[in-house]
């Protein structure tokens, strides 16, 4: 029985098949829409996750400050829910009215999940506004760990829509091997649709990074409220808050670039020319303007650390470590944002020999870069380690012998990847990308196992002096600032990248995109587009920052009226 969605698709190549918004066009209102509704969702499926860890140290170390902060981060989420529905629903009317043809598609294929997506949807709603209204009247007693539970189920319900919805978006990206052009969508199996190649490295990949996302906002929102304080106090909270929020984000942020290499790799083996679209052709040049931001994320994130220790007694025993972390750091970001091939006018070239300089040609290829960013993510862990054990001296009888390890682990590590980083020139390439598994698992062994001695070592430690809350420069606030305005461009700008590889197909040589602006964007347009949606979103997050500060006003003038 023929399918009646392509008697309706071949109409709808000659007439009808794409709508028309005025002014900008329909893929530029769809990409708006779209970017924006995924920044807010990242903002509220990141924030939950540091809500409930908070409210559980609360409770198990019994520390009102955790209680209370975890409380503000919840606030954010009421008013930011509302924007990310509010967005979820524009680009469904823009997807529906402007790409009729590519929605019935996906519709025929994700019609179930959609509902699920739907359901979970309200179920996620009415489990936000329990967790955080109840917030007063189940803090206490055994009816706490009810509260708490709330807020693993509100972080479970985001998950699953998130997992959910990365299903429709890798089904575009790399459906199953078995579809092509003339197989009906009814004959597709839910399941097989959306665990296609790419969904579960994209679902790692997303979680990690809306980790990272969530806990830059919040600190930018304590970075804000920082600066807006009037007493000692307030300053003194929203500096501590700032600080759970960045170490949050930090740390985050560390394994996130693994993430996105098992993610490449995915979709290298899934489709060769995806990848060489994506790295070798035009977008190669996407890649320089993406490290160069993250060299910014990862020196603003140090800067930030670096100066946090002027508040910490006995941290100015590691000040002089600094500026070398800073060198190394530098050196890697160079070498990381370093070109293969360089844009150069013809006597340049005639110059140089050809269209690779002779020295940076060098540090142009996979080998300079993995070592770098590996040594560079190492360094901002050092940082990290530097910063936490500022204010501790260690009383455990083996302080020494655990530091000797640390320091051990930390140069075999580095050890690893620079060997595997020089050894890389020497052989052919795919032996070269299997090395780059060798680096990553040197410095993630070095991680985990120095974070677990430093607990153990650090257990029952003794304080060198209170820190001094507050004590901070306001140019350490606008590194959060930062931070947060860079890894917002960052994920449109990966968003393009992913969404980009695909040319002119609605779904990957599936569903061909026949519009008018099916065309790959030139990247000063998508930078253009992605710059617009970044402000966008900043601009409606600082409204619902000035509004979190009312509602925080409204409660103190209460709080004063009842114990008046």
């Amino acid at each position: 029985m023929t399918d009646p969605l392509y008697l309706v698709q071949a109409a709808a190549d000659t007439t009808g098949a794409y709508g028309h918004f005025p002014f900008i066009g329909a893929r530029a209102a769809v990409w708006i829409a779209a970017e924006v509704h995924l920044m807010f969702a990242a903002f509220v499926l990141g924030v939950p996750m540091f809500a409930v860890i908070c409210e559980l140290i609360g409770i198990v170390g019994k520390e009102i400050r955790y209680d209370k902060i975890s409380k503000e981060f919840t606030r954010l989420l009421v008013f930011a829910y509302s924007a990310t529905a509010l967005w979820g629903a524009v680009l469904l009317f823009f997807l529906i009215t402007l790409y009729p043809r590519f929605w019935v598609y996906m519709s025929r294929i994700f019609s179930l999940s959609i509902w699920i997506y739907v359901g979970l949807f309200f179920m996620e709603s009415f489990t936000l506004y329990l967790y955080y209204y109840g917030w007063d009247r189940w803090k206490y007693g055994r009816v706490k760990w009810a509260h708490w539970g709330l807020g693993l189920l509100l972080n479970l319900w985001g998950t699953i829509v998130m997992v959910i919805a990365n299903g429709w978006l890798t089904y575009m990206m790399s459906p199953p091997k078995a579809v092509t052009p003339d197989t009906s969508p009814l004959q597709i199996r839910l399941w097989d649709a959306i665990a296609n190649a790419t969904w579960v490295p994209i679902n790692i990949h997303r979680l990690i990074a809306n980790a990272v996302f969530g806990g830059s906002i919040v600190a930018a929102y304590a970075a804000y409220r920082f600066l807006a304080a009037t007493t000692d106090e307030e300053r003194a909270h929203y500096d501590w808050m700032g600080y759970v929020a960045t170490c949050s984000a930090i740390s985050t942020l560390i394994v996130l670039p693994y993430a996105g290499y098992w993610l490449g790799r995915e979709i290298y083996q899934y489709d060769q020319q995806m990848v060489i679209t994506m790295m070798g052709a035009f977008m190669g040049w996407l890649w320089i303007v993406q490290t160069v931001l993250i060299g910014v994320l990862f020196l603003a994130a140090n800067y930030y650390l670096w100066i946090g220790m002027g508040r910490i007694p006995g941290a100015e025993r590691f000040a002089r470590s600094t500026k070398w972390m800073l060198v190394v750091l530098i050196i890697g970001w160079l070498v990381w944002a370093t070109p293969h091939t360089m844009i150069a006018t013809r006597e340049e070239l005639a110059a140089m020999g050809g269209s690779h300089h002779p020295f940076l040609n060098v540090l142009g290829v996979m080998s300079a870069k993995n070592t770098a960013v590996n040594i560079m993510i190492l360094t901002t862990f050092l940082s990290f380690l530097l910063y936490r054990r500022a204010n501790m001296q260690p009383k455990v009888t083996w302080a020494t012998q655990g530091t000797q390890i640390e320091a051990a682990m930390f140069a075999l590590a580095a050890a690893v990847v620079l060997f595997y980083g020089i050894r890389g020139y020497f052989v052919e390439a795919i032996v070269r990308i299997g090395y780059s598994v060798y680096q990553v698992g040197a410095v993630l062994t070095c991680i985990i196992g120095v974070t677990i001695i430093d607990v153990f070592l650090l257990r029952g430690a003794q304080s060198r002096g209170a820190i001094r809350w507050g004590r901070m420069p306001e140019r350490s606030q606008y590194a959060l600032f930062v931070v947060a305005v860079t890894f917002t461009w960052l994920m449109g700008l990966m968003g393009f990248a992913r969404s980009g590889i695909r040319q002119d197909w609605h779904v990957w040589q599936v569903m061909r995109d026949t519009s008018a602006d099916a065309v790959t964007p030139a990247l000063g347009y998508a930078s253009t587009m992605i710059s617009t949606c970044v402000v966008i979103f900043l601009g409606l997050i600082a409204f619902i920052f000035w509004l979190g500060g009312l509602a925080e006003s409204a409660t103190r003038k209460s709080e004063h009226a009842v114990g008046d």
